[in-house]
């Protein structure tokens, strides 16, 4: 074992070196690394008892610590280099040790999650590193090594991915401008070496081949493919990535998606655009392409998702600033057409209801009409239920009242308050006390009836409600309900209590039980508070 131990330290002198050399770390601070390392060495390679000592309080939180240390030291002192001597071995120290780790403990969830979590943080060093190496250091072949270093411990990162696609596309074009620099310059390039396979970009379709065969996703080839569009040199390429992605992911909503937004970007009609109403009529038209795109997708692809994609490009469209008026009308009505077949395929996201509603406003019919599809479709989504009552409410249907029956007999009761709350607003502004006192009254679920029970209790003292339908008994009961929940600590809540029982409807012999209770069960200060109050009240002060 000590052999093994002076090994694993010996593998650590180099980037403790530099560390002392770049002045990142003291002599002291090295030598007192060393000493550490090597007892947690040592009790690593012991027989491990438990896994918080392998894991958190041994070794791994300690190279974490260095590393986060290093971190701050560099941005402390400006020092960006030598990072693949210095924190790169830190980190494949600490992926081991997290290997071994989730090979010993396999079922340990959040160890699991813990190295994923360390991964995609320091992923980010890796770029850094290559990026450094390319622009800095002007060594494109240093920069390629680090990337593909960082593929073997990242063997599925989009961004490792996408950082080595564009370091390979500003490589091949740095050397085809000094290419031509030096042909301008009549120049022989005999001593000069400019690899075919860089400028060609023979290297960057090898990367993309080798990325796409990991990642097999629409929205990580359209990644690859934008970086691609940066520079003038790659048309080819990109048909050729545009031609895999209409081949190989037509059962993904983002290609059907993002061809047809490229429609935008189609050249326009030429001179018509000098005017407004040109301008407006050629973006129609540019529009009008998008949406044949649309309707190829919604045919080969009818999912949700898909309608999610066209009802939002028609939603944003719509929502764009035109003076045009038939550029105006031509939007909405392009998107309410929409809107409804996503609906009448029962494929039309929640979220967009509202926009339906919103839109159907100047139509009375329409809107209401819209709010009960809205929540036939989605029957058990209080948020829908709230939206849609409330557009009929200020429409002034005569079925709101049945509505919220009908809302409450489907929605989950733990989720009910917010239709509650609605629908005593409803009742108060359009109802008779009575009736509302009894809308108040009526869920079994105590979470609710507790908040419904101090919106009641609000209502009685501003209309007198109580008073005008005596029914002490109910008041009394939703006291006692609140006073379960809150009665350790609501003072105010108890000298309510006793003030109703001094009222014209109360039994004030009550009051000595009450305040007996309220002495007992209030804690703290609230006690305090609680006999102040009540002193004041007795004296007629309050």
């Amino acid at each position: 074992m000590a052999e093994i131990v002076q090994q694993r330290i010996e593998d650590r002198i180099p980037e403790l070196e530099q560390l002392e050399r770049v002045g990142l770390f003291t002599k002291k601070e090295v030598k007192s690394i060393i000493k550490r390392a090597t007892a947690l060495e040592y009790k690593l390679h012991r027989l491990i008892v438990n896994k918080e000592d392998f894991i958190i309080l041994v070794y791994l939180q300690y190279e974490i610590n260095i590393l986060e240390l290093i971190k701050k030291r560099r941005a402390h002192i400006r020092y960006k280099f030598k990072r693949e001597e210095i924190e790169f071995p830190i980190i494949q120290r600490i992926n081991s040790i997290f290997k071994r780790a989730t090979n010993k403990w396999k079922d340990d969830v959040q160890l699991w999650l813990s190295h994923v979590a360390f991964c995609k943080k320091w992923v980010s060093l890796w770029i850094m590193a290559a990026k450094s190496e390319l622009e800095d250091r002007d060594s494109s072949e240093s920069a390629r090594h680090l990337f593909l270093r960082a593929l073997r411990f990242h063997p599925n990162n989009k961004k490792v991915y996408q950082e080595y696609f564009r370091m390979e596309l500003l490589h091949c074009e740095k050397l085809r401008k000094q290419k031509q620099e030096l042909e301008r310059a009549a120049m022989d390039l005999g001593e000069y070496e400019f690899s075919p396979e860089i400028l060609s970009g023979k290297l960057v379709e090898v990367v993309y081949r080798d990325a796409t065969g990991k990642i097999k996703e629409a929205a990580f080839v359209i990644s690859l493919l934008n970086i691609a569009a940066i520079f003038d040199f790659t048309k080819q390429l990109q048909d050729s990535i545009l031609q895999d992605l209409q081949t190989n992911y037509t059962e993904d909503s983002v290609t059907w998606d993002f061809m047809a937004k490229r429609e935008l970007d189609a050249p326009g009609a030429g001179e018509e655009l000098q005017s407004a109403k040109g301008r407006a009529s050629d973006i129609n038209r540019r529009e009008e392409r998008c949406c044949q795109v649309y309707e190829e997708g919604v045919k080969s692809l009818n999912t949700e998702s898909m309608w999610t994609c066209y009802v939002a490009f028609c939603l944003e469209r719509q929502k764009r600033k035109t003076n045009v008026q038939e550029l105006k009308e031509q939007r909405q009505e392009r998107l309410l057409g929409v809107l409804h077949r996503a609906h009448d395929g029962s494929l039309l996201k929640e979220d967009y209801y509202k926009n339906w509603i919103l839109l159907s406003s100047g139509d009375a019919e329409g809107a209401a009409s819209v709010a009960m599809a809205a929540t036939q479709r989605y029957s058990q989504s209080v948020s829908v239920w709230s939206l849609s009552l409330q557009t009929l409410i200020q429409l002034g249907s005569a079925d709101v009242g049945k509505l919220f029956q009908d809302a409450l007999t489907h929605v989950d009761p733990k989720e009910s308050l917010p239709l509650w709350q609605l629908q005593v607003q409803w009742s108060v502004a359009n109802q008779s006390p009575e009736e509302t006192e009894a809308r108040g009254l009526l869920s079994a679920v105590p979470a609710v009836a507790m908040e419904m029970k101090a919106a009641y209790l609000d209502w009685s003292h501003t209309t007198g409600g109580y008073k005008k339908t005596p029914k002490m008994n109910n008041l009394r009961d939703y006291y006692e309900r609140a006073l379960q929940e809150f009665g350790s600590s609501d003072d105010d809540l108890w000298l309510a209590y006793i003030q109703e029982e001094l009222g014209p409807l109360g039994q004030p012999q009550n009051c000595s039980k009450i305040h007996w209770r309220a002495m007992k069960f209030l804690e703290g200060e609230s006690v305090e508070r609680f006999t102040s109050k009540y002193t004041l009240h007795q004296t007629g002060h309050i």
